[in-house]
């Protein structure tokens, strides 16, 4: 059980391939943890580790104010830690399988009306260049639903230009080829022909770094306020919104699962809104007595 922190980490990292983000919350919340269970090397004290001691960091944590979506996703991540120490014989049993954590309040999910996605669309931006590149972010993140942080770690070669398609590496590490449409073509051509060179980032600031998910965020909120839409639009919004439109036209609920790199169509139905018109065509149409003779 020695270094049992370490030991999972490197199981994380080599065997599951997790991404840096997933690596560094494991972190911080593994830490955390072990800060309040045990004092010292955790193979001192990872033994008397029990249920009281796993709901007692739940109390401890849900003192300190945390949401109950945050206080969930720490529970997961020492379960995650214990199952892979029963696995490994440091452990006899999961102990934090055992207790219960809070449910997440289940929030209904934000998208935009076809009008307002639009509009967002055609936003101005501020120059020449910003608005070419801000306009092709744009396009991209609602013809594909891309998360912000696969839009971000693009490159140019993730691109294929010819059949309009983008590989993604998501999370997991599980990589997708989406595709995109014409519009979002016509904005990625706009911004490429005066971006220059031929490798490197697929979104770049002016001084050619890589934007960041903090820029991407700026660029949607700042278009959207340009365009006069007054609800809070995020780049997650777009995604909703990508899969909201495409539920609504039509399109089959596990191939929106996979353009979303979803493992479990259960996810992908929380993503999803159907529209009051689609619901009653629907309805008229399929049930017997929904339409007087």
């Amino acid at each position: 059980m020695k270094d049992s922190l370490g030991a999972f980490f490197r199981h994380l990292s080599l065997e599951k391939d997790a991404s840096p983000h997933t690596l560094r919350s494991y972190r911080t919340d593994l830490l955390e943890f072990a800060q309040y269970a045990g004092t010292g090397d955790p193979s001192t004290w990872l033994g008397d580790v029990d249920t009281r001691t796993i709901r007692g960091w739940l109390a401890h944590l849900h003192a300190r104010s945390l949401d109950a979506a945050t206080i969930a996703r720490k529970l997961a991540a020492v379960r995650s830690w214990f199952r892979f120490l029963v696995r490994r014989g440091a452990l006899e049993r999961n102990v934090a399988r055992e207790v219960r954590g809070p449910r997440p309040p289940r929030k209904l999910v934000s998208f935009l009306p076809i009008d307002e996605a639009t509009a967002l669309m055609e936003a101005k931006a501020r120059d020449g260049a910003v608005r070419a590149r801000d306009t092709a972010v744009l396009e991209l993140l609602y013809a594909t639903g891309l998360r912000v942080s696969e839009l971000a770690g693009l490159d140019l070669d993730d691109v294929d230009r010819a059949i309009r398609t983008v590989r993604v590496l998501g999370k997991g590490r599980k990589e997708r080829i989406v595709p995109y449409g014409s519009r979002a073509a016509g904005a990625l051509a706009a911004y490429l022909e005066g971006r220059g060179g031929g490798a490197g980032p697929l979104f770049a600031n002016p001084r050619g770094g890589r934007l960041t998910v903090r820029s991407l965020y700026t660029i949607v909120r700042r278009s959207a306020v340009s365009t006069g839409i007054t609800r809070r639009v995020s780049p997650h919004t777009l995604r909703h919104t990508f899969a909201t439109h495409l539920l609504n036209a039509g399109a089959d609920l596990r191939v929106i699962q996979e353009l979303l790199g979803h493992s479990r169509l259960s996810t992908t139905q929380r993503y999803t809104h159907v529209g009051a018109d689609q619901l009653m065509r629907v309805y008229d149409a399929a049930h017997p007595r929904a339409r007087a003779k």
